[in-house]
């Protein structure tokens, strides 16, 4: 590999991408987690449907909408050169948005992971959302960023020009100077990007406004066409006003950001510690630190009332009831600190 740094340039590799000045390293360039699609903890692939609770699909992207069960979203191994993986969304009918509906694929961002951005203030950094995306469907589609209120939208377009064939696309982004952008673990921002959304909700594009919008105005409809697909990979949200070369990140990396937010596992242990006779607790730490106290669930294997006590640090597990060691053996757990 050969590398040319230069004071006004930035660094140079011998492929032609540039790593220019304005962009932030390369310890976190992307802001987004999982963004080439590669990890699927939940699904291992399988297709799961969109509903109005928002569930997630491959890790930290979730689907859903106003309605439920208007499209699928799936990993595919269709992807551009470079990705091993992508996204797949299928439309599940041919229908018209109402103007109070949208639907969506978005990824919310902890606002530990954008805090130098420093939106909401003078002096709010510009940045730059690229990604590759590929459709049955050709035309004008939308997006729009928002905050974790849902009241500071900016709203933007990407024309797909050739069906079926994976485009580039890049959107700059002036940061925002007004609202409330959170710089703690809750959601910093969010990143939607729009399959069908109505009047209500779609607004100017390339404009911040005080409002929620999910999309910008005459955007194409994903979900108006029956079987109409949408792929995206590669997806990348930068510091700076021009989009670089995609921040590949070792697989082990990726994976322990995803499990800030969700773990699974299928055994935690083969049997929990006695702490009585009728009941068996366990302490097990963590891979990775969770974002928070997460919500957990999981399989008993014998008899005994089950109840979790984890934190984000530790698994916390106590079986009362139990009458024989056996009756601890313990499935199927989850923990998620889903934003």
């Amino acid at each position: 590999m050969t590398v040319s740094i230069s004071g006004t340039d930035g660094v140079t590799f011998n492929d032609n991408s540039v790593q220019d000045t304005a962009a932030t390293g390369f310890g976190f360039k992307n802001r987004l987690i999982n963004s080439a699609m590669v990890i699927d903890q939940r699904n291992a692939g399988a297709s799961v449907t969109a509903t109005t609770a928002f569930p997630y699909t491959v890790d930290r992207w979730q689907c859903g909408g106003s309605v439920n069960s208007k499209f699928t979203v799936q990993q595919s191994t269709t992807a551009p050169t470079g990705f091993i993986n992508s996204a797949l969304i299928t439309s599940s009918s041919a229908y018209t948005v109402g103007a109070g509906e949208y639907f969506l694929f978005q990824q919310p961002i902890e606002g530990l992971n954008v805090a130098d951005l420093g939106w909401g203030a003078a002096g709010a950094a510009t940045v730059t959302l690229s990604f590759w995306v590929r459709s049955s469907l050709t035309g004008t589609f939308g997006g729009a960023v928002n905050n974790s209120a849902n009241d500071r939208s900016y709203p933007f377009t990407y024309t797909i020009s050739v069906a079926n064939t994976y485009e580039y696309k890049t959107v700059t982004i002036a940061g925002d100077t007004s609202g409330t952008w959170l710089k703690t673990n809750g959601i910093g921002l969010q990143i939607r990007f729009s399959l069908g959304t109505g009047t209500t909700y779609s607004g100017t594009a390339g404009a911040w406004a005080g409002t929620f919008y999910a999309s910008a105005t005459g955007a194409t409809s994903v979900v108006g066409t029956n079987g109409a697909t949408w792929f995206i990979t590669g997806v990348q949200l930068e510091k700076g006003s021009t989009a670089t070369s995609f921040d590949y990140r070792p697989f082990g990396t990726e994976f322990s950001l995803c499990q800030r937010y969700f773990q699974k596992t299928d055994r935690i242990m083969g049997y929990l510690i006695n702490s009585t006779t009728t009941s068996r607790r366990t302490y097990v730490p963590r891979t990775v630190t969770m974002r928070a106290t997460p919500t957990e669930t999981g399989t008993q294997g014998g008899g005994g009332t089950v109840a979790f006590f984890g934190t984000a640090l530790n698994t916390g597990i106590d079986v009362d009831g139990a009458t024989a060691a056996s009756e601890s053996n313990f499935t199927n757990y989850t923990a998620s600190a889903e934003l």
